[in-house]
């Protein structure tokens, strides 16, 4: 009976112990990483108002990549997997090198100072990463234990930055392996996003939220056309994927030299630009994703997004893919409402939501994000989009190092990487 009393009583504290040991880890992590989103987080609002003030800025964004180039060759860092280079490190012995997070934080705010067509929260996430993974090394963490700290410097980014705590804690555990979600990091995960976002929150960030008007009543009718926008919208993060891979293969083939390929796509920017008539593709493209959800939209918007993120993106500089992801979706999914006659304000919600579950293969994140943004009066028709663009976007994504481990069509094991 005392044997048994002794092994409960040792099972009880090792597992306490392990509890305080991730919450300790989580404080720190969420603290530090959070206080890094957020001078990021301002760096970008102050450099986006400014060249909205000093249209003539973006002029120079052909020079801004050549800064960016010589910043990477300065810091002697020719790795440019981004952040895919994070999430193979989650899962294989590999680390992450720690001068990736001044590189990243510095180059993506010289895009957005000068109007490339990126978003923030893919930066986030190598930023993030970064220094989890260098907290990791100064806590003197194990591998396995490293592996987990840096998840949780993704989601305290993720979360300071979007202010998602909910979907960010689950985002880092469900990117990297699709069908496997590594719950050993979910209380250093919820912790840090908590504490980041509060954070944030006290620093002045608002977290995004968006206001959806005129949700119909769920009937067969508005389901169908639901289930027909998630599938377009499958197939939108399909091409998305497509378009930024392929974009990156010719930039390489053609333009060799990373000087002249980055000169070359920030001429291409700046002359669509000017073609354009306005700036509402520079940068992440938050207000026109609130003019979605308001109802308003430029009918070929999501097209000439995806166009010019791949261009900006693939050609060298930086950013994240996620918001861009966002702003097709919400502007593809405001068109498809007024052509289906069903609220064009749920239809960019819908769109957006799935075109991000499509291109990240993270349902879970998808659904909890749509609350956190949206609220949940539209639950029902998040769900039938999320679940729909999830089993219709098969097998690609934005990142080549996320594994797919078990099959979207079948029960079964099949360890694939994504396409």
């Amino acid at each position: 009976m005392l044997d048994i009393i002794k092994y409960y009583a040792e099972h009880i504290f090792n597992n306490v112990k392990t509890f305080l040991k991730w919450v300790c880890v989580a404080v720190i992590s969420g603290t530090v990483v959070g206080m890094f989103s957020i001078v990021f987080s301002f760096c970008l609002k102050y450099v986006s108002d400014f060249r909205e003030g000093h249209r003539y800025i973006i002029f120079l964004l052909p020079l801004a990549g050549v800064v960016i180039v010589m910043l990477y060759r300065m810091f002697n860092y020719s790795n440019n997997k981004g952040t895919n280079l994070v999430l193979s490190t989650i899962h294989t012995d590999t680390k992450l090198p720690f001068k990736m997070a001044p590189l990243i934080f510095i180059s993506t705010v010289i895009t957005h100072m000068f109007g490339g067509s990126a978003g923030r929260e893919g930066a986030a996430l190598q930023l993030g990463g970064s220094i989890g993974s260098k907290l990791g090394e100064l806590l003197k963490l194990d591998e396995q234990d490293e592996h987990v700290i840096i998840m949780c410097g993704m989601s305290a980014a993720f979360s300071a930055l979007f202010g998602t705590p909910t979907a960010a804690a689950i985002f880092s555990m469900e990117v990297v392996s699709v069908g496997v979600m590594y719950y050993a990091a979910l209380v250093p995960c919820v912790f840090s996003a908590l504490i980041a976002s509060n954070f944030a929150s006290t620093m002045g960030i608002s977290p995004e939220s968006f206001n959806v008007h005129d949700i119909p009543v769920m009937e067969i009718e508005n389901s169908v056309k639901i289930i027909i926008i998630a599938m377009a919208c499958a197939a939108i993060s399909v091409l998305f994927c497509m378009l930024l891979h392929s974009m990156g293969d010719f930039f390489r083939k053609y333009f060799k030299n990373q000087y002249i390929r980055i000169t070359v796509a920030g001429i291409i920017i700046v002359v669509a630009t000017l073609i354009i008539g306005n700036d509402d593709y520079l940068g992440a493209g938050i207000n026109v994703i609130e003019r979605a959800i308001e109802g308003n939209v430029s009918p070929f918007a999501f097209i000439i997004k995806m166009l010019l993120t791949a261009i900006t993106l693939e050609a060298g500089f930086k950013g994240g893919e996620i918001v861009p992801s966002f702003f097709i979706g919400a502007t593809f999914g405001c068109l498809a409402g007024h052509i289906l006659s069903i609220s064009p304000s749920l239809c960019a919600a819908v769109g957006m939501i799935a075109v991000f579950c499509g291109v990240t293969n993270c349902p879970v994140t998808s659904l909890l994000i749509s609350f956190e943004l949206f609220g949940y009066k539209g639950a029902s028709y998040f769900m039938i989009a999320i679940a729909v663009s999830y089993l219709l976007s098969g097998y690609y994504g934005l990142y080549h190092d996320q594994t797919i481990v078990y099959s979207k069509y079948k029960a079964k094991f099949v360890n694939r990487k994504i396409r």
